[in-house]
């Protein structure tokens, strides 16, 4: 099943009804205020003409207090309007964010693992963090102003129509152009904005890797390639910025220009119409505060454009079906016996290519099952596919008899304990990645799992004990000791499900000797799925399945595999002369 989908593109009316409408009453405040501050904008422009013809040419300066006055509330108005639209809208966007973030990061989490087997770490944290920051501009201060500017381009232009149509309507011809070719612009920036996003994941995905990998990269000298390819990443992401720099400066040249040719036919017809130096002044004040806002919202477009391509990656990834959408998978297991059937099940992780084959077996409650096979055999896919972190391409996987499929993701993992290979550690201390399935439990609980993997063999002798920080995925720590914490992880967990995917590959020959006991106790009551090289391991296992290229080539215990000098003894055999 393919979590592949088509790109996606935002419209107005989504982003309207999921975004703006919900928020129409902070919203409202945002444009009465807009329309307060924008009205109280105009008030310097309409009074330059009663100071000029009044006050500076016939010399009326009983007028002037009052002329004064006026300007002097407008301008405290504004000032405090423009407080009140950054503190109230500018919060409310960053609030937006953060709830954007938070869902994306929640989506993500219920995702298939197949899903992030194909990408990047780093790419998808910069589409939770660096896609919804446009959002800012929809409900921030970027869409206010633009309808704020839209009404004060509106309002200036009855005042220059009141005082001259004609020399009205000649500044409107050329703002009329520069409008189409605003928004000719912003149809061809957009692709380029949601390219930029998807460069700049790649280009972060990429430095994410190299940082994780320094050890690698510094081991087999190789800071110079990683140095050129991420000098390319960061020249793809220039080439990009420049092509919408480009687009962006042309509209703003644009608009000087044909600003600056308003100006000069204003000039002309000025003298032509024979205004008064107060109605000129006047004229052109109102001309400005038209032209203004409309250069103005050609630099909100250009943002709102940004905002519009970010959502276009955020709706992508939203419309990326989830693992457990709650429609198929309606059975809810509250206590589970353990048994698990494979009945005629196959596999592909590519079309045409599969991996399991009819494979069918059945692990009864509290059995031990282990895997065993060469590399790629298909070990590691059953076990997945029993952890529910793959499904079946074909036939069925059933626990206590019901259908896996239509079991309850969270109400299965929630008794389900996994040992890794490889296995994670969070940044922090190793008290914390202990306590990570239950962080609530108590001091007594996490004792017995420190004691039970033997974890305290090695915390005794650090200075803080379990409350050591362990650095990154556990760098501090050595394979061995980052292995039993995960060991006492999965004891902690108390589950009732066990998947241990070589997990005691990272051990020494000491560790191993104290593992192996907690093991056997870990694994007691509970169904185990082990897969292990290291066959003199799994010599107690109930049952050993031999699996090569896909299918089932052999299965009993130890005992019996090894009298019929098959597969199992050749590997068996193999592994004791080394």
């Amino acid at each position: 099943m393919s979590v592949v989908k088509p790109k996606s593109k935002v419209t107005i009316g989504h982003v309207f009804k999921t975004i703006i409408w919900p928020r129409k009453n902070i919203l409202f405040v945002g444009l009465l205020l807009i329309i307060i501050s924008r009205a109280a904008g105009l008030v310097p422009p309409w009074a330059t003409k009663p100071f000029m013809d009044d006050i500076l040419v016939r010399r009326d300066l009983d007028k002037l207090p009052d002329l004064l006055i006026w300007v002097t509330v407008a301008i405290l108005i504004q000032a405090v309007t423009s407080f009140l639209l950054t503190k109230i809208l500018s919060v409310e966007a960053q609030r937006l964010i953060s709830i954007l973030r938070s869902n994306v990061q929640k989506h993500l989490l219920r995702l298939p693992t197949r899903f992030f087997d194909n990408q990047k770490s780093g790419a998808l944290v910069s589409r939770v963090m660096n896609d919804v920051e446009g959002v800012r501009n929809l409900v921030g201060t970027g869409l206010v102003q633009l309808v704020g500017g839209v009404l004060t381009a509106v309002i200036s232009v009855i005042f220059l129509i009141n005082i001259n149509p004609l020399m009205t309507l000649f500044i409107l011809l050329p703002m009329s152009i520069f409008g189409i070719i605003t928004l000719k612009a912003f149809s061809i920036i957009r692709p380029v904005f949601r390219e930029r996003g998807k460069i700049t994941a790649e280009v972060t995905g990429r430095l994410t890797e190299t940082l994780n990998g320094v050890r690698v990269i510094k081991g087999f000298n190789a800071e110079q390639q990683e140095i050129k390819v991420f000098e390319k990443g960061v020249e793809q992401l220039f080439l990009n910025v420049k092509k919408s720099l480009t687009s962006t400066s042309f509209v703003t040249s644009s608009g000087t220009f044909l600003v600056g040719l308003a100006s000069v036919g204003i000039m002309g017809l000025s003298g032509y119409f024979n205004l008064t130096a107060g109605d000129f002044l006047q004229f052109t004040m109102f001309m400005v505060f038209m032209i203004a806002p409309i250069v103005q919202m050609s630099n909100i477009g250009s943002q709102l454009t940004e905002a519009f391509a970010g959502l276009d990656r955020t709706e992508e990834l939203m419309n990326t079906p989830i693992e457990d959408d709650g429609t198929l998978r309606t059975i809810r297991l509250n206590e589970i016996n353990g048994n698990i059937e494979f009945k005629d099940v196959s596999f592909a992780y590519e079309e045409g290519k599969s991996v399991l084959k009819n494979i069918s077996f059945s692990s009864p409650a509290g059995s031990v099952t282990a895997l065993v096979g060469t590399s790629g055999s298909g070990k590691t896919t059953i076990a997945g596919l029993a952890a529910t972190f793959l499904n079946p391409e074909s036939g069925s996987i059933t626990i206590d008899g019901v259908d896996l499929e239509k079991v309850s993701l969270n109400s299965y993992r929630s008794q389900l304990g996994v040992v890794l290979q490889d296995d994670f550690l969070f940044e922090g201390t190793i008290r914390e990645n202990i306590l990570f399935p239950r962080p609530n439990a108590s001091e007594e609980e996490l004792q017995k799992a420190v004691r039970a993997a033997f974890v305290h063999e090695f915390t005794d002798r650090f200075e803080k004990g379990l409350g050591t920080v362990i650095g990154e995925r556990g760098v501090k720590l050595s394979g061995g000791q980052r292995q039993r914490i995960a060991i006492a992880r999965a004891i902690f967990a108390n589950p009732r499900i066990l998947i241990l995917d070589e997990a005691t590959s990272n051990l020494d020959t000491e560790s191993e000797s104290f593992i192996q006991d907690s093991l056997k106790t870990l694994m007691q009551g509970r169904t185990t799925f082990v897969i292990a090289h290291r066959l003199s391991t799994i010599r107690q296992a109930d049952q050993i399945l031999v699996v090569e290229e896909g299918q089932i080539q052999e299965r009993g215990k130890h005992e019996e595999l090894i009298e019929k000098k098959g597969r199992y003894f050749q590997l068996y055999t193999y592994q004791a002369r080394i």
